[in-house]
């Protein structure tokens, strides 16, 4: 298996690298959907082998609709370490996609015991971590 080094298009340095290891909880900035204003929440993270998640309780989330609207956003690595990771989400949409992630989530999350309510109504993504535009190189 390939580490997070090795997939990620971003330089990580190891301290980052084991935050998205063990810590939990960060901060996000996803762009308003209606105001395009930067929002700021705290929210869990979960590293399934290395691929990241995030979901929250079932029903409609304001940073859900925002990453809807514009998938790029900042990810906050805040407890052990600390950085400021451009990232890009990705919908999960698809019910045994879904299904297959939150069920690896589920014993981790400790903040819910039925999967179905979960599967049908929560938001959830897949990050990606993109590299940081250049200002001096703007093709890069």
């Amino acid at each position: 298996m390939k580490t997070l080094r090795e997939r990620s298009p971003i330089a990580m340095d190891k301290e980052i690298e084991r935050a998205l290891a063990k810590d939990r909880v960060i901060d996000i900035t996803t762009e308003g959907r209606k105001t395009g204003k930067g929002r700021r929440i705290e929210i869990w993270f979960f590293n399934l082998d290395g691929r990241f998640y995030i979901t929250g309780s079932p029903g409609r989330r304001s940073w859900y609709a925002n990453i809807l609207a514009h998938p790029m956003f900042t990810f906050h690595v805040k407890g052990s370490a600390k950085a400021d990771l451009p990232a890009r989400a990705r919908p999960i949409v698809k019910q045994g996609e879904r299904r297959e992630v939150l069920t690896k989530i589920q014993p981790l999350a400790g903040t819910f015991r039925e999967l179905e309510p979960w599967v049908k109504g929560s938001p959830l993504i897949e990050v990606t971590f993109e590299q940081p535009a250049d200002p001096k190189h703007p093709s890069k």
